[in-house]
């Protein structure tokens, strides 16, 4: 089990440059990656999310990057002549129609948007690529490492909340079937008291109280929290993402309780049904923490 929140760092370098990466990641039902790629580097995106992807399967994580240029490298300058004569012209014509001074220079031209260019040669894009995928790969398995240690604290908890709903369950199973009882017990005693003599119709008696038994028949609600509660536990060791089967578990969890807690005719169940629900509140955010 793994939490979805953490940070991992990675990097990867060689003779000429060194690429940093960072990863902050917080909850989310689903996998969403943010990277702040500029548009020069968008060739890298696609693989870093990749090394990012085959590690984590739910969150959102918050890409970052350093890319620094150590060593000499071959990237070439070019000029777009013809773009520079556009500007050229468009400033001649400010000046003669303002009247300005003549000092357009040739660095004033080249200081222009996209006069000069500087581009890697192919086989540069590849070792940067290979250099932010390395970093990202770094960097996802250190985020994963922090995501595992939170998630052993995660499904200890759980494990307990769970645990604990369990023992509430069992008292529910050993309490249920007296309810019954008490209320036939209740019952005789109550219309004696009102008929004024110690003799009862015992047909009539045994008739509502198997109606009232019905009404508050629990056994396929109990039954159903068991199975829950055991398949549970199993996500609980599984190796492979559950947060999605546990939040499925916690709802179909409290659909019983609440069906529990509307059939329960007695002050004793409602207590163990507030105490289940009470600890399944905190399974519920607990979960929201786990892939």
């Amino acid at each position: 089990m793994k939490s979805m929140t953490g940070y991992g760092k990675g990097e990867a370098a060689n003779e000429t440059r060194k690429v940093t990466i960072e990863i902050k990641a917080v909850n989310n039902r689903f996998l969403d990656i943010n990277t702040r790629f500029p548009k020069s580097l968008s060739y890298v995106e696609d693989g870093v999310k990749k090394q990012i992807q085959e590690v984590v399967k739910r969150g959102t994580l918050d890409v970052y990057y350093t890319y620094e240029v150590t060593g000499e490298t071959d990237k070439v300058v070019a000029a777009d002549l013809y773009l520079a004569e556009q500007y050229l012209s468009a400033m001649k014509q400010v000046r003669d129609g303002l009247g300005t001074a003549d000092d357009i220079t040739t660095m004033a031209v080249i200081r222009m948007p996209d006069v000069l260019t500087v581009t890697a040669a192919e086989e540069d894009r590849d070792e940067i690529k290979e250099l932010f995928e390395t970093a990202a790969k770094a960097a996802a398995s250190a985020l994963d490492e922090m995501r595992k240690v939170e998630g052993i604290s995660a499904k200890a908890d759980l494990s307990r909340l769970v645990g604990n709903i369990t023992s509430h369950l069992n008292a529910v199973s050993v309490r249920a079937p007296l309810v019954v009882i008490d209320y036939r017990d209740k019952l005789n005693k109550r219309i004696a008291e009102l008929l004024d003599q110690p003799a009862v119709d015992e047909a009539r008696i045994a008739t509502e109280v198997a109606v009232f038994a019905d009404k508050c028949d629990i056994n396929e609600e109990v039954s159903r929290l068991t199975s829950h509660i055991s398949q549970f536990n199993t996500a609980l060791e599984s190796d492979e993402p559950q947060g999605r089967r546990l939040d499925f578990l916690s709802q179909e969890m409290n659909r019983e309780i609440n069906t529990m807690g509307s059939k329960a005719n007695d002050l004793e169940l409602t207590k163990f049904v507030i105490e289940m629900k009470n600890e399944l509140e905190k399974i519920k955010e607990q979960i929201r923490n786990v892939e």
